[in-house]
C-alpha cells in the first residue's frame, strides 16, 4: 500500500524545539589538509558525536516524545541493522517505555552490545531469507506497541531534518554560503530531512546522496525518476547502508528536492575511515564515512566550492576499524 505523509520545514522546526532540552548539537569540523586537497572548503558534520554514536537518536527521540500516555504504557517496536536500535533504545529509556528491536543476526557486535545494555529487547532474523519488517509488524500486533521505523516515517524524518537546521545555523553565523552538502544515505530519512531543511535555510545548495556500490538504489532510482530495488544477495562493509530500497516517503521528498546520486567503493570507504581517525581525530564506521569517501576520491566536484559532508555514525567494530587501518589514503 503506497504511504502518503508530508513532512515540513515547521515540522523539523518543531522537532528542533522538542529535542533541544535532550540532545546536544554536534560540530561542524574543520581540515586545512581535506581543504587542499578537495581545493575547495569543506564542513564537516560530526554526528558520531552524537548520543548513541550516530544521528539516529534524534528521529527516535523526536517519534518517542510524542507517544501517548496509552502508547507508552503498550511500548515501542523497531527494526534495525543497529544505530537506529541504539536511538530507539535510548529514546525509550529517556521516556520509561519498553523497547522490542529486530536486528539482523550478523548485526555488529558493538551495536547489538550497546542495544541491549540501553535496555532494550532484541529480536534476531536472518538478514537474506528473512524480512524484518514482517517480524517488526507482527511483533507491533501483539503487543499493542507502536512500530518506529528507521526512515520512512515523518516523525524520524523531521528529526533527522534537525542535522540540516543546526548545519545551517554554524554556517549563516560563520557568513558561508554552502554550494553543496553530502549525506551518507540508506533509506533516505536523513537525507530527505537535511534537505528540506537545507531548501530553507540553504535554497542554492545541491543535495547529494551517497551509498555504498551494489546498494545505491537511491542513486539509480534519482536517475530513472521511480522507487527502484536493489539486488538481492549483495554484500557490502556498510551495514548500516543495506535496505533493499527508499523509503515510499523519503523518496519522492529526494526527488521533489532534485537529489542527486552518488556511490563509493567499500575501499574508498574503508580508506576514508583511516583518514577521518588520522586527520579529524574521530572514528567512523563503513557507513557513516561514505560522504567522506565520495569528496576524497573525486566523486563530486569540489574545487573552489564550499561543501557539507555528513559523518553520519562511529559505531564500528574494533576489528573492522583496525582493518581500515591498514588502507591506503
Amino acid at each position: 500500500m503506497q504511504k502518503t505523509a508530508s513532512v515540513t520545514i515547521d515540522d523539523i522546526h518543531a522537532a528542533a524545539d522538542r529535542l533541544r532540552p535532550h540532545l546536544t548539537p554536534t560540530p561542524l569540523l574543520r581540515s586545512p589538509l581535506l581543504d587542499l586537497r578537495c581545493r575547495g572548503e569543506v564542513f564537516l558534520k560530526a554526528e558520531c558525536l552524537q548520543q548513541t554514536g550516530s544521528f539516529k537518536i534524534r528521529g527516535a527521540l523526536n517519534r518517542v516524545l510524542q507517544l501517548t500516555e496509552r502508547e507508552k504504557a503498550a511500548g515501542v517496536v523497531a527494526y534495525s541493522s543497529g544505530n537506529h536500535a541504539q536511538g530507539v533504545a535510548l529514546a525509550a529509556r529517556m521516556a520509561g517505555v519498553e523497547a522490542t528491536i529486530v536486528m539482523p543476526e550478523d548485526a555488529p557486535q558493538v551495536k547489538r552490545d550497546r542495544t541491549r545494555r540501553l535496555g532494550a529487547e532484541i529480536v534476531t532474523y536472518d538478514r537474506l531469507n528473512e524480512s524484518r519488517e514482517e517480524i517488526a509488524g507482527r511483533l507491533a500486533a501483539e503487543k499493542g506497541a507502536v512500530l518506529i521505523p528507521p526512515f520512512d516515517d515523518p516523525h524520524v524524518i523531521a528529526g533527522q531534518g534537525t542535522v540540516g537546521l543546526e548545519i545551517a545555523e554554524t554556517t549563516q553565523r560563520l557568513g558561508v554560503e554552502l554550494d553543496q552538502i553530502l549525506v551518507c544515505c540508506s533509506g533516505g530519512g536523513l537525507a530527505a530531512g537535511i534537505g528540506m531543511a537545507m531548501a530553507a535555510e540553504h535554497p542554492g545548495a545541491r543535495l547529494f546522496t551517497v551509498e555504498p556500490k551494489g546498494f545505491d538504489d537511491v542513486r539509480r532510482s534519482l536517475v530513472s525518476g521511480g522507487r527502484l530495488a536493489n539486488p538481492p544477495g549483495g554484500t557490502s562493509v556498510c551495514d548500516a547502508l543495506l535496505v533493499s530500497t527508499s523509503g515510499q516517503i523519503t523518496f519522492p521528498l529526494l526527488k521533489s528536492l532534485k537529489a542527486e546520486g552518488l556511490a563509493v567503493s567499500d575501499q574508498e570507504a574503508m580508506a576514508a575511515i583511516r583518514f577521518a581517525a588520522e586527520e579529524l581525530k574521530v572514528i567512523l564506521e563503513p557507513g557513516g564515512a561514505v560522504a567522506l569517501a565520495a569528496i576524497l576520491y573525486g566523486h563530486v566536484a569540489t574545487k573552489g566550492l564550499r561543501t557539507a559532508v555528513v559523518l553520519s555514525g562511529g559505531n564500528v567494530d574494533r576489528a573492522v576499524f583496525d582493518r581500515a587501518m591498514r588502507y591506503a589514503v
